[in-house]
């Protein structure tokens, strides 16, 4: 192993934690940080995407990899702002290299019908040069960053969402099973994975609340069973309800704790995890 492999930390960088209608923080997405260049994984529902990568510290000229898991406005309608945002820093000169932007093949068409709507002419312009889309099949691998990624198909009945595994910096596994409950059909992605990041719509005392299984979500319990049964050494729950927000990592991780004996995080927006 390379000196630089020894001494880098892969890091988590917890952007948003919420769910599609949250007010109390931002829609769930993260970034993956080698040290170097940061790779983003979704962006949430709006220009709050900005504000959001400028606290957590990150250069727009080291992202040059952006994952989209699904077409839900809490997921895509931030990527037209960071498509923005980049595209104009490549116009000022400010920007070296390519935005590379992974999805699956009918992601692809969405986003480029929502730049084409949405944004200037000049930067519609850059879409297949410097800003470029790239259609990610299930099962496909591709190295990102310093990253062996594989996408997969979570096999949602709701509408198409893909999925990831990569290998990090250190040899660990990390995994994003998207916003949805892990589907047996992933099971030789996800066994295993040294982290898992599962979505946990609410308690599972407060299901009749807010009615996670109405809207293909579970809950904290059954997120915590799942990991347990995948044998996953580190547990990132998100993707929830912010009603009790000031509580939720209290709440949370004294229901997990119940099914789950590895290490649990409930992170708040913002937060760092570092992914040893």
């Amino acid at each position: 192993m390379s000196q630089r492999s020894e001494l880098v930390i892969d890091k988590l960088i917890v952007l948003g934690t919420g769910n599609a209608m949250v007010t109390r923080c931002y829609n769930t997405c993260f970034s993956l940080h080698n040290g170097e260049e940061y790779f983003l994984v979704d962006a949430g529902g709006g220009n709050g995407i900005l504000a959001i990568i400028d606290k957590a510290n990150i250069p727009y000229t080291k992202i040059h990899h952006l994952f989209v898991s699904h077409g839900h406005t809490d997921h895509v309608l931030g990527v037209v702002w960071v498509i923005r945002k980049i595209g104009s820093l490549i116009q000022q000169d400010k920007y070296e290299g390519t935005l590379h932007i992974y999805c699956h093949d009918q992601l692809v068409s969405t986003l480029q019908t929502i730049v084409s709507l949405t944004l200037g002419k000049k930067i519609n312009q850059l879409i297949g040069s410097r800003i470029r889309f790239n259609t990610a099949a299930d099962g496909e691998k591709r190295k990102i960053m310093t990253y062996d990624v594989t996408f997969f198909d979570i096999h949602s009945t709701k509408l198409k969402q893909f999925g990831f595994t990569a290998k990090l910096t250190n040899g660990s596994t990390i995994t994003f099973t998207g916003d949805e409950p892990y589907n047996p059909l992933c099971q030789k992605y996800v066994i295993n994975s040294d982290w898992l990041l599962s979505e946990a719509f609410c308690l599972y005392g407060e299901r009749d609340v807010f009615n996670p299984y109405e809207k293909h979500h579970c809950t904290v319990k059954e997120a915590c069973e799942n990991a347990t049964m995948l044998n996953i050494k580190n547990l990132v729950l998100w993707h929830t309800e912010d009603e009790n927000i000031e509580r939720r990592k209290e709440l949370y991780s004294a229901e997990g704790k119940k099914y789950y004996q590895g290490n649990l995080f409930v992170p708040n927006d913002l937060d760092i995890i570092a992914l040893f």
